[in-house]
């Protein structure tokens, strides 16, 4: 996970518990129902949209009624934020201000480019911390989707020096742009926004996880929301076309004995333009906001809202199976890059490598636990 460099919070909360270390123990999903067994192909399963027609202003003033949140009473104090974020509040204003708003950059990027397929990425570190592994994947998306736009969401990434860093990708022709992100604009008109104001007053508690994972989280889900495409973290390597790809969420993990899977990842998302699934995913995000528990907000919740509507009418979208984008788990990923040293670690690689070479559109490299390992022979 990156750490994020344009928020520096210094808030006075209560002691919390620790946030849940990455990818322990599956956070217990209410209203889990049993899902349908694999079929013989790749597909998991398919549900359709709950309610088509829903009315976003009529959710939204549901959004902006004073118990939104749980409150415990005496009111509570909001939460003060430091000079620094505040400054760095009123600096995404400004930019917005100047004529070139981060919706009028995206639309003429559309425009003037020849897209078949938007692929969006997030980079909430510093510029230095981009290193040999984030090119890769940027490199992965147009060596496997040369005809893709990719779009970049990041503070330090949009600056001269980051320009300089990805202008190889644009000397060979590629379509890459980076935007600085204006949470104000690209969350305005969804329940993203109402959340987000409620944050910057200090009505949320952002909680011990990093909020820069948390915004990260929520961007995503709003990015195509807004304007549809592809997302994928830092950590991805894209293998193969996206072109046939179309509202697909991929199973992290799965349970061998009943077929169905145990665990949903957000790390891979494509969806269309205001897909219904999308417009859950954020609400969810909105009005259950935990920034004490890992995962909750991210990982889980995919997983809680896909629990909840399956089998209902509407939603038209796909689950894969972990092969298509997380094809070594976690706890595995280390063994992808280190050399063999007995014939059942080196059955065990001939046989992922091969799994992927046919399965697997994009390998999710969980940064977190391989960033520091060498490729072995």
């Amino acid at each position: 996970c990156n750490g994020f460099s344009v928020f520096y919070i210094n808030l006075s909360v209560p002691a919390k518990t620790s946030p849940e270390p990455a990818n322990l123990l599956p956070e217990i999903l209410p209203g889990d129902k049993p899902v349908k067994k694999l079929s013989s192909s790749s597909v998991m399963y398919a549900v359709k949209e709950e309610n088509p027609s829903l009315n976003l202003k009529t959710h939204l003033s549901l959004l902006q009624k004073p118990n939104f949140s749980m409150v415990s009473k005496p009111k509570k104090q909001p939460h003060r934020f430091s000079p620094q974020t505040l400054k760095a509040l009123q600096l995404r204003t400004t930019k917005r201000t100047k004529g070139f708003t981060f919706s009028t950059k995206l639309r003429a990027f559309f425009q003037n480019s020849n897209c078949k397929l938007r692929f969006f990425m997030t980079w909430i570190s510093s510029l230095h911390s981009l290193s040999h592994r984030e090119l890769l994947v940027i490199e992965s998306v147009f060596k496997s989707n040369p005809k893709a736009c990719l779009v970049i969401v990041s503070t330090s990434l949009d600056s001269p020096k980051g320009n300089a860093v990805l202008k190889p990708f644009l000397n060979m022709g590629f379509n890459l742009i980076t935007v600085s992100p204006d949470f104000d604009s690209i969350f305005k008109h969804t329940y993203a926004e109402t959340w987000f104001n409620r944050l910057k007053t200090g009505n949320i508690n952002p909680g011990e996880v990093s909020l820069g994972q948390n915004l990260s989280n929520l961007l995503r889900l709003v990015l195509l929301y807004k304007y549809g495409g592809v997302y994928i973290d830092t950590d991805v390597i894209v293998l193969k076309s996206f072109h046939n790809l179309s509202n697909v969420i991929g199973a992290q993990s799965m349970n061998i004995e009943t077929k169905t899977w145990s665990r949903l990842n957000n790390a891979v998302l494509v969806f269309d333009k205001h897909h219904p699934l999308l417009y859950k995913f954020i609400q969810e995000f909105a009005l259950t906001f935990d920034g004490n528990k890992w995962g909750h907000n991210g990982p889980y919740l995919v997983s809680r809202v896909v629990g909840r509507v399956t089998n209902r009418p509407g939603f038209n979208f796909t689950v894969l199976p972990p092969p298509a984008f997380y094809p070594v788990d976690w706890s595995r990923i280390r063994s992808l890059f280190r050399g063999p040293n007995n014939g059942i670690q080196s059955d065990w690689l001939r046989r992922k490598l091969e799994q992927i070479r046919r399965q697997s559109y994009a390998v999710h490299l969980w940064n977190r636990q391989s960033k520091d390992v060498r490729v072995e022979e």
